[in-house]
């Protein structure tokens, strides 16, 4: 595996390319990187705590380092240490208006839940990002917001960043959400501890709930009723030691190099297995996989196990769609890759939020597997893919997403001759280090 260095004063617009060469050798032990939702949400709720707190094992990335850049805008103290941060929390109303625009860099967690939280404090604050970013549509976490009784206003007739906020003197809603989303549920409930009484909110499917577990360990008063959350607002919430176990969504390109090699065997350790973020898994056995959990535990509040994946002698095709499509939204490249290398037609449907990632994921990976010599059909919400016994190498385009760059990594791995990825760099934003962990598992 090769690879070319961004060129300096680029303005973060990598221009570099990394070579994935074909294997029949992938094998190993490795730990993913800290989960990159968990990672976020630790800084946010230690940073409106009334006390000082303890991440330990943090994602260093540049998506979570924008929440940590961002709350110290205002006001709030982090030490950092590397994988720990002790963050000196302020509490809910202890925040300072920031003297600059905010940038939230890459990070859709971030500007959204970002929002609910300056939604409840009465001062002006500015979000923007990068470009990537500020295509990403914020009316879904404006409108409710604004019912609560914030000030917003948006580009672009309050669909995308940059955004203004006045926030304060909220008042509880009900809100039916009208799609699964993590990010908006997060930034409501958020804007909840503002408001004195209930605020109810409810989804029509389950999607990750790390917010829901994490926010009652800080003293926040919140029930879970099916998919019906509710949060009593107006109580502080105490500081907590916090270890974020490893992200499955970074894991999910080691299980499927494992899968799609012939012989290739991986132990993934310290995973964590959220059921509202294993659809993965129940997928990939679906299709015939061999995943295997081992040494189930509890970190913080969360499930996780060591994970062991073994190549098999052939993936089979499955359809996917309905309530399990949230559990694997991030897995959607990754899973694409699956289904290129399995017997049949995959299809998956449901899944129009991919067209508002980082890139249109849907049109990203139909467009790259068509390179490398697969059949693609594209839907509006989701694709076909015509699996292949042969990938041909090919020079492929992250379109600027981190999981775009990883997913086709993955797909050299298992082609013939040297696939090159340009803008292979994207990586950064939720998994630095990933290129020379798949090297050392094919070498």
């Amino acid at each position: 595996m090769r690879g070319n260095s961004a060129k300096p004063g680029t303005s973060g617009k990598a221009l570099d390319s990394v070579e994935v060469k074909g294997t029949k050798l992938f094998r190993g032990e490795l730990t993913p990187p800290p989960d990159k939702s968990l990672s976020h949400r630790a800084v946010f709720f230690s940073s409106l705590a009334n006390g000082t707190g303890k991440v330990s094992n943090f994602l260093r990335a540049q998506d979570t380092e924008s929440t940590m850049h961002a709350f110290r805008s205002l006001g709030v103290e982090i030490d950092d240490r590397g994988r720990e941060l002790i963050i000196h929390g302020k509490g809910i109303h202890g925040l300072a208006e920031a003297t600059d625009v905010i940038d939230c860099g890459n990070s859709g967690t971030t500007i959204r839940l970002l929002s609910g939280v300056l939604a409840g404090n009465p001062f002006f604050s500015v979000l923007t990002g990068d470009e990537s970013l500020r295509g990403r549509p914020m009316a879904r976490v404006i409108k409710p917001l604004t019912q609560m009784g914030a000030l917003i206003t948006a580009r672009a007739d309050n669909k995308y960043p940059p955004v203004a906020i006045k926030g304060g003197g909220l008042k509880p809603i009900s809100y039916a959400m009208p799609m699964s989303s993590a990010q908006v549920k997060s930034s409501v409930l958020l804007a909840g501890l503002y408001a004195e009484g209930e605020t109810v909110v409810s989804e029509p499917a389950r999607s990750r709930d790390h917010t829901e577990r994490m926010l009652p360990s800080f003293g926040a008063d919140l029930k879970v009723d099916g998919l019906t959350v509710t949060l009593t607002g107006g109580k502080d919430l105490k500081p907590l030691d916090i270890i974020v176990p490893g992200d499955i969504s970074s894991a999910a390109f080691f299980m499927v190099a494992a899968l799609i090699v012939p012989g290739a065997e991986v132990m993934i350790r310290n995973v964590g297995i959220n059921p509202t973020r294993t659809g993965i898994i129940t997928v990939l056995e679906r299709m015939g996989a061999t995943v295997r959990k081992e040494n189930i535990r509890e970190v913080s509040g969360e499930p996780v196990a060591d994970i062991y994946c073994k190549g098999t002698s052939g993936l089979r095709a499955v359809e996917v769609s309905g309530d399990i499509v949230p559990s694997l939204i991030d897995e959607f490249p990754i899973l694409c890759i699956a289904a290129a290398r399995a017997e049949g037609v995959t299809t998956i449907r449901g899944a129009e939020e991919l067209r508002v990632k980082e890139s249109d994921r849907i049109l990203a990976m139909a467009t790259e597997l068509r390179k490398m010599g697969v059949e693609v059909h594209e839907f509006p919400d989701g694709l076909s893919i015509t699996g292949s016994e042969h990938l041909r190498a090919a020079e492929v385009e992250s379109h600027g997403d981190h999981r775009i760059a990883m997913s086709m990594a993955v797909a050299g791995l298992a082609a013939d001759g040297v696939t090159t990825i340009q803008n292979a760099s994207a990586v950064s934003i939720s998994f630095p280090g990933f290129f020379e962990m798949i090297a050392g598992c094919s070498s």
